[in-house]
């Protein structure tokens, strides 16, 4: 068979199976994006001056005098030596966990870490430890059976909420183990950068276990609505990073006018408790109407997965409450487990209390003729 015909037949069977994907323009309510905090829809024409593009890595020409005051705004903000920039949290999770990760070293990770930390730690060639989720007495096991040898380091990542099941890591019980293994914990605060803590530095800074990592990776793109991400940590960490993570080195660097929105977006989040209280407590309320109609709310905070199991039901119920102005997403394998397709439920900020009634109620009636 072709490499034309393999394509098209494995198109085919992804269209018979409804898992084929496509790019949609957004339509209805949104409650399927990582807008957490409702920022991601602001204009910011004023700073057009600036380049729109970053020309070439920042090694070379792509630097830019802003991105050193937002870094040391960054880490002024999680209380760090030093942040740096990346242009994508793919890239940042790559990127770093490759550089810093080599092929002699064993690192354990959460069977449900995201793509770009698998992606990462496949890059790094260390052998590998995968932990079922969130399952410590089995990472015990693992880290009790590393073998040790001369040069070789132990490193546990995971993330700190996770993006599909909405549950937060136990991180405290994770850094006394990593202390206890002498293992370098890194923690991928994607989900919980501007949401948590009271100037909204994470799940990390929140609970004061910053000087117990080596590092954590946040993303702009979700809750702070700025393209670009950053990884925390010390100082040597940095330089490392500056000089050998390719995906640093060997990529054009963010363009210069998105410097003044990431400021911008820093100084509004690190003041923005009231949007962070309306964030949780519309978290807490969907939850309870949604219990209240007869259905299980998983997670733990603003992500809400309803687990529907088959792929075609989770597909019909949220068909039909697009068609109600819903924009509700079916999430189906390989993002989720076989046999736990569910519909993800984003929750903002910015969703009033009838928005949230009515999308449980209307979950409700269309899950149960599905």
């Amino acid at each position: 068979m072709s490499l034309v015909e393999r394509w098209t037949e494995e198109l085919r069977r992804l269209h018979e199976c409804r898992r084929y994907r496509t790019l949609r323009v957004p339509a209805g309510i949104d409650f399927c994006s990582n807008d957490y905090l409702g920022y991601a829809a602001r204009s910011f024409l004023e700073v057009s001056s600036l380049p729109a593009s970053g020309s070439s890595s920042r090694l070379l020409r792509g630097h830019h005098p802003l991105w050193d005051e937002v870094e040391a705004e960054l880490a002024a903000w999680h209380g760090v030596e030093a942040a740096l920039m990346m242009t994508s949290g793919y890239s940042a999770n790559e990127g770093l966990l490759s550089t810093v990760i080599g092929p002699d070293d064993w690192v354990a990770s959460d069977e449900r870490n995201h793509a770009s930390i698998i992606d990462g730690l496949r890059l790094s060639r260390a052998e590998k430890f995968i932990f079922r989720h969130q399952d410590l007495n089995h990472l015990e096991d693992g880290l009790r059976d590393a073998s040790y040898r001369r040069g070789r380091e132990r490193f546990i990542i995971t993330e700190s909420i996770f993006s599909m099941d909405g549950d937060l890591t136990p991180l405290k019980q994770l850094s006394e183990l990593a202390a206890r293994f002498g293992a370098h914990l890194i923690v991928d605060e994607a989900h919980a950068t501007g949401c948590f803590g009271p100037t909204g530095a994470g799940r990390v800074d929140e609970l004061g276990l910053r000087s117990q990592l080596l590092a954590t990776i946040h993303t702009g793109g979700k809750a702070l609505g700025v393209a670009g991400a950053y990884v925390c940590g010390s100082r040597l960490l940095r330089e490392w990073l500056v000089n050998h993570c390719r995906h640093l080195i060997f990529t054009t660097a963010l363009p210069p006018l998105l410097a003044p929105v990431w400021l911008e977006t820093l100084r509004r989040t690190r003041t923005d408790q009231d949007g962070r209280a309306r964030l949780h407590e519309n978290a807490r309320r969907f939850r309870e109407t949604l219990r209240a109609c007869g259905f299980a709310a998983g997670g733990d905070a603003y992500i809400v997965p309803v687990i529907l199991g088959d792929d075609d039901r989770a597909n019909r119920a949220a068909d039909a409450l697009q068609r109600r102005g819903w924009d509700v997403r079916a999430i189906r394998p390989p993002s989720v487990p076989a046999g736990s397709a569910q519909l993800r439920i984003s929750i903002h900020a910015d969703h009033s209390s009838d928005q949230l009634d009515a999308l449980a109620q209307g979950i409700a009636e269309v899950v149960g003729k599905c």
